[in-house]
């Protein structure tokens, strides 16, 4: 069985049972809390619609509830060593983490496509599609995330710095000034999802199928490297 119920109960007792868990609530809570201040001072807007949805949800509610989730998995076992106990079972390194991943994306779709869905139809209840193209795109973009900054915490002890750089510079900064950045960037994969579903302009230039792969060899690749990492491992948790 390529899932473990002890590892995916373990997973979900280690976020919720740490700061992060109250982070994963707060972040949505914002989100619904700015959709519905936005219907209210702008009514059904378009300007309004992009920047709550693709601005704060698509662009930082959604990578962040990954970072966090993601983070809270494998991160905090490998610094404290207690990750020898995992390894030292009798369970294939791809079950661990596709297990630990199925408890981040379960996150991000609770945490943040849900709530971008909700946000959607808050702010644009005319438009039902623009609230699915930006679930389905922030369904993408989450689990890429996931698997993403799955492998992130286990080549480094700094995967949230990292991952937060990675964000603020790359996603946010250089995404919003180089066009070429799209080809590389989750954000833009996400948000061509969007545009292909809602009929939006988020993003230009860049294919659907090709976002659409793109996602999957991020989703794909991020968790085969992730568990060949795991496998260098020792049973004191170090290379």
């Amino acid at each position: 069985m390529i899932v473990s119920r002890t590892i995916v109960r373990l997973g979900v007792r280690s976020i919720f049972g740490r700061w992060r868990g109250v982070l994963l609530f707060v972040l949505p809570l914002i989100l619904l809390g700015l959709s519905v201040l936005a219907r209210a001072l702008v009514g059904q807007d378009d300007e309004g619609a992009r920047h709550t949805l693709y601005g704060l949800g698509l662009v930082v509610v959604v990578p962040l509830v990954a970072l966090l989730a993601t983070s809270g998995l494998l991160a905090p076992e490998i610094d404290d060593g207690s990750i020898s106990y995992l390894l030292a079972k009798p369970v294939p390194r791809s079950t661990i983490v596709v297990s630990k991943l199925v408890v981040a994306v379960a996150c991000v779709l609770a945490f943040g496509t849900l709530p971008l869905l909700v946000a959607g139809l808050v702010v644009r209840t005319s438009e039902p599609s623009l609230a699915i193209g930006f679930a389905l795109g922030s369904a993408l973009g989450g689990a890429a995330y996931c698997a993403l900054f799955a492998l992130l915490s286990v080549l480094t002890r700094h995967a949230v710095v990292i991952g937060l750089v990675y964000l603020l510079v790359w996603e946010g900064l250089l995404g919003g000034l180089l066009d070429g950045v799209r080809w590389l960037s989750v954000t833009r994969w996400s948000a061509e999802v969007v545009d292909r579903v809602a009929g939006t302009s988020l993003v230009s230039g860049l294919p659907l199928t090709y976002a659409l792969v793109a996602g999957l060899v991020a989703i794909v690749g991020g968790t085969w490297l992730t568990g060949h990492r795991l496998r260098s491992f020792n049973l004191t948790g170090d290379e």
